[in-house]
């Protein structure tokens, strides 16, 4: 095998030109392209398999049987071949019969043979064959041969398609004309309809082999300035107030559009004979396949914003600029897109732009990040959405749910319209009291607060009609940061939140990292435990990570100068955990005094009960705190011994069980005899029905979203505290066989406001 990629490629692209060149059939021309590519990667099996009728037909082979020609068919998902094409995945074994996958066919002869390498035959996006070779000693092939490998697939693609080899048919869904409801991910909740618009057309690579290979790195060398000079100006352009966030998103978004290695990359394509489209498309069809094998979801999403800075690249370097925010929005739209960045999200007309339905997409990414600062709903891994929608075909989406109707019938449109128009109207009158004190019917003042994690949620603190920040989530800067922020950056975020905030109170919980919420750039405190949530994380990571805790504590300190620092320690499993923590912070308020810098008037120590076995123990830890914080998502999950982000378990455990209700009473009467303030920061505090029952066994201070802030409030002024006391006491000690169902029952009855 030649000592490099490029060397290789190009000497199979020469001969590939020639044979594409040549007379003959397509079926000839293939027999000539395995002969070709088994001499130049010394292989004794070349083997071209392409998609027809749904099978993947062994179509030309070197050193397999030819009577196998036509004959050998596998399945998608069938054996290695089936594999490659159902997961769009390279494989690379040095044993292949080892493979869970792996089929024998013993019409084609290839016992003999151990090792393994094949990869997709990509078009359109869509795998429409494999191109596999084999040898007969057990070997895992170099990097630099499974790279020639895909540079053949990409010129065997268009000369499959050209001679009309494989079936017109996608993968996936088959298109009706008729209603379809489809179901995926929600990650921006809202309701919205409009017509689709295709965030872009397909850019695709019709000519492959390079005639002029300097040429071509001209070309590329052009697109990457004017797609860096594009970068710059949304950089500069992007309005969110002071949303420090969000800036840093488009910062290491242009980290990427800067990295030398990707450009090298492209560079190393184009030496192999490559065409400026084909280069960046065969580097973008290699993140695609890496990215089949990352697991952490926060570099997932890193591999997300590369890929749309290579859709960009590729439209400039083609010359098709026209993306459906170029060209602009005459209606009202929800975008379709296989994936989005950030900075192609802020291309858009905010006034026509309704919604978007992604092919992929995940919670944590930039761009559902910015989405949900926009008020844009999104709805996120629908498979094939692309394929299953026409341009300017009608769509609804519920944000809420997580679900979208495409070409939706007369009744389906009505009754969407008709939730639509409901949601609006309560809308409306969640507004009227949203700035109304929250007082039950009795005259009990409840505290609604909001949970937060971006400077924009404190610069919309008074339009929310909130008291305050009941959590503000400190580490929401370090998941979109490139890099781990130092003190001063931290120090002028919390400077920048507490001067939005102005007289109201701020909470802020130290960092909660680790475990599930990993930090690419800090490999050493990534978690592979099976159960990341129980594991190295928020309070026992920063404990042990003592520089991090230290350089938070100082920039709070400084941040809060002349002001009340209110600080709590999450994930709390026993009271020497937040002496230690304490202890950390008084140690940094020592140094600060000492340096002469101005010192928070005072500060508020709080923890946070989320471990079940802090309970335990609140009679040793609520004379050292100033507050307590209930935090309802983790402690469910811990109570129950259920993921909570496992879909079967979603809903089989209720905030309404009698266990959970019966515990946070007991807390709340500890606590309140200790005279320590009592609050319940979690999605469960933000349901009205649930708040009514947490009001029932004591609890008067919750923060929550700020969407909810408007029904929490409605609820409130709807109560009588003292009736609903009565009846949760009751229910406690004799709980019936559906505590929902009979809460739901009471409240209507009392006209209480829980729907």
């Amino acid at each position: 095998m030649p000592l490099s990629a490029a060397a290789s490629a190009r000497e199979i692209l020469t001969g590939l030109h020639e044979i594409m060149a040549g007379r003959g059939s397509a079926q000839s021309k293939l027999d000539k392209v395995v002969d070709l590519i088994a001499d130049a990667m010394e292989s004794e099996v070349c083997s071209i398999y392409l998609l027809r009728d749904n099978k993947l037909e062994l179509y030309a082979t070197h050193g397999l049987r030819k009577e196998a020609v036509h004959v050998t068919r596998l399945g998608m998902g069938e054996g290695l071949v089936g594999t490659i094409a159902a997961e769009g995945r390279i494989l690379n074994l040095a044993e292949a019969a080892d493979h869970p996958a792996f089929a024998y066919r013993p019409e084609t002869g290839e016992e003999s043979f151990h090792s393994f390498a094949g990869v997709p035959i990509v078009r359109l996006e869509s795998p429409i064959g494999v191109l596999a070779v084999q040898h007969v000693e057990p070997r895992r092939y170099e990097e630099v041969e499974i790279e020639a490998l895909q540079t053949v697939a990409m010129v065997l693609s268009e000369m499959i398609a050209a001679a009309r080899l494989v079936d017109g048919a996608r993968r996936g869904r088959i298109r009706s004309s008729g209603p379809l409801r489809l179901s995926g991910l929600k990650l921006v909740s809202g309701m919205a309809k409009g017509e689709a618009v295709f965030h872009q057309p397909r850019v695709i690579v019709e000519h492959t082999v390079a005639d002029d290979v300097e040429a071509e790195r001209d070309r590329v060398y052009s697109a990457f300035r004017k797609m860096r000079e594009q970068i710059d100006a949304m950089t500069k352009d992007a309005e969110f107030g002071t949303a420090g966030e969000h800036q840093e998103i488009l910062e290491t978004y242009k980290m990427f559009a800067y990295d030398e290695g990707w450009s090298r990359r492209i560079n190393e394509a184009i030496d192999s004979g490559l065409t400026a489209e084909a280069a960046i498309e065969r580097v973008q069809q290699r993140t695609r396949a890496r990215m089949q094998d990352i697991d952490d979801p926060l570099l997932k999403d890193r591999m997300h914003d590369l890929e749309d800075l290579s859709n960009r690249l590729l439209r400039i370097v083609s010359g098709r600029f026209g993306t459906a925010a170029q060209t602009g929005l005459a209606r009202d739209t929800v975008l379709i897109a296989r994936n989005l960045g950030p900075a192609e999200l802020l291309e858009y007309d905010r006034r026509r732009l309704k919604a978007v339905v992604l092919e992929e997409g995940s919670l944590t990414a930039h761009m559902t990040i910015v989405a949900r600062a926009m008020g844009v709903p999104v709805v996120g891994r629908i498979p094939d959405i692309r394929h299953s929608v026409e341009e300017s075909e009608q769509i609804l989406v519920d944000g809420d749910n997580g679900s979208v109707i495409i070409r939706p019938s007369r009744a389906l449109l009505s009754g969407f319209e008709h939730r639509l128009a409901t949601r609006q109207k309560k809308r409306a009158e969640f507004e009227a009291v949203r700035n109304l004190p929250a007082v039950t019917l009795d005259g009990v003042p409840v505290s609604v607060m909001v949970n937060a994690g971006l400077a924009e949620d404190a610069a919309n603190l008074d339009p929310s009609g909130a008291d305050g920040i009941g959590l503000f989530r400190t580490e929401f800067q370090f998941l979109v940061s490139a890099t781990l922020p130092g003190r001063e950056r931290q120090q002028r975020l919390y400077t920048k939140v507490l001067a939005a905030a102005g007289d109201k109170p701020v909470i802020f919980r130290t960092v909660d990292i680790g475990g599930d919420k990993a930090l690419p750039y800090l490999t050493d405190i990534r978690d592979e435990a099976e159960n990341p949530s129980m594991g190295w994380r928020a309070l026992r990571l920063s404990l042990d990570r003592s520089t991090l805790m230290k350089a938070q504590a100082r920039a709070l300190i400084e941040a809060c100068g002349g002001k009340t620092l209110r600080v709590m320690f999450p994930m709390i499993s026993e009271p020497w955990e937040f002496d230690e923590a304490r202890a950390l912070f008084e140690e940094q308020v020592a140094w600060a005094r000492k340096g002469h810098r101005k010192l928070p008037s005072r500060i508020d120590f709080g923890a946070m009960l989320e471990v079940p076995a802090l309970a335990e123990v609140l009679d040793q830890l609520l004379p050292k705190i100033d507050f307590l914080s209930i935090g309802t998502n983790d402690l469910t999950q811990f109570l129950f011994a259920a993921d909570r982000g496992d879909p079967r378990l979603a809903e089989r455990y209720d905030w309404l069980s009698p266990a959970i209700l019966r515990f946070l009473r007991r807390v709340s009467t500890q606590a309140r005899e200790a005279g320590v303030p009592v609050r319940v920061c979690g999605e469960m505090g933000g349901r009205p029905l649930e708040a009514m029952a947490l009001i029932g066994i004591g609890i008067e201070q919750f923060s929550i979203t700020p969407a909810a802030v408007g029904p929490l409030k409605a609820m409130v002024r709807s109560l009588d505290s003292g009736k609903i006391r009565i009846r949760m006491e009751q229910l406690l000690d004799r709980p019936p066989a559906n505590m929902r169902k009979t809460l739901g029952e009471w409240a209507r009855r009392h006209k209480v406001a829980t729907d």
